[in-house]
């Protein structure tokens, strides 16, 4: 589940295109979970997006700031074998389709066949209960931000290609292209990310939000490093 509140931003993304790459399979054991007991991915994809541009809001009106601008998925399959290790601790089996187990009432269809403007009708019809949806559990408040961000309508549909835009979004916020960059590292880059992804541990083990909604953590902290650094290997622990 995603609880980490972001600003006001809007995104331009560019196309995605899909290219084959071969790499190693992962499995991973989910005990704690009665969605799945076991789950394996294999970093096999990966995909090429230009830059994304971000400017600031303030109250819906553009301000004169400097833009600033990152790269995701250059290629290499770094960022797209992240998206699956995220989508293995927070969504399951069911991917885009997921939502969390404690929404008792669902939607009529599944999440990318419906429009943003659907889920947020599905969220404001159903209160009292978890709205966390989708491959990364976007919560309500993280969703309504990022598709501002994004520049998305609520005549979108959430689609497998927004999902991911989204989540680039929220990996930049995480300090992607400073870890990329060396600025940061692996293990701060880790813990950010932990901050967002509650199925994520901290260096003490735990998620950063152990306990609230009945989050913790999937995987050990030991075992996310380990996997964080097949996944980028010359980058510094």
């Amino acid at each position: 589940m995603i609880v980490k509140r972001l600003f006001l931003l809007i995104a331009i993304p560019a196309a995605f295109a899909a290219q084959p790459l071969m790499a190693e399979t992962y499995s991973l054991a989910k005990t704690n979970s009665a969605r799945i007991s076991d789950i394996s991915f294999n970093l096999h994809d990966t995909s090429v997006q230009g830059p994304i541009t971000l400017r600031q809001m303030q109250h819906t009106q553009l301000v004169q700031v400097k833009e600033r601008s990152f790269k995701i998925q250059e290629g290499t399959g770094s960022t797209t074998h992240l998206k699956h290790l995220i989508a293995w601790a927070e969504a399951g089996h069911k991917g885009y389709d997921a939502i969390q187990l404690g929404a008792k009432k669902l939607p009529h269809k599944q999440p990318t066949q419906m429009t943003i403007g659907e889920i947020y009708a599905w969220i404001n019809q159903t209160p009292n209960q978890p709205h966390a949806i989708g491959r990364y559990q976007f919560i309500p408040s993280t969703l309504q931000s990022l598709v501002i961000q994004a520049g998305l309508s609520e005549s979108h549909k959430f689609t497998t290609g927004v999902q991911d835009a989204l989540a680039d979004i929220l990996l930049e916020d995480a300090g992607f292209s400073s870890f990329m960059q060396g600025k940061i590292s692996r293990h701060r880059f880790m813990t950010n990310l932990a901050k967002i992804w509650a199925g994520f541990p901290t260096a003490t083990g735990r998620s950063h939000y152990h306990g609230y909604a009945g989050n913790r953590a999937v995987i050990s902290w030991d075992r996310f490093d380990a996997i964080m650094k097949k996944i980028f290997p010359t980058k510094r622990g």
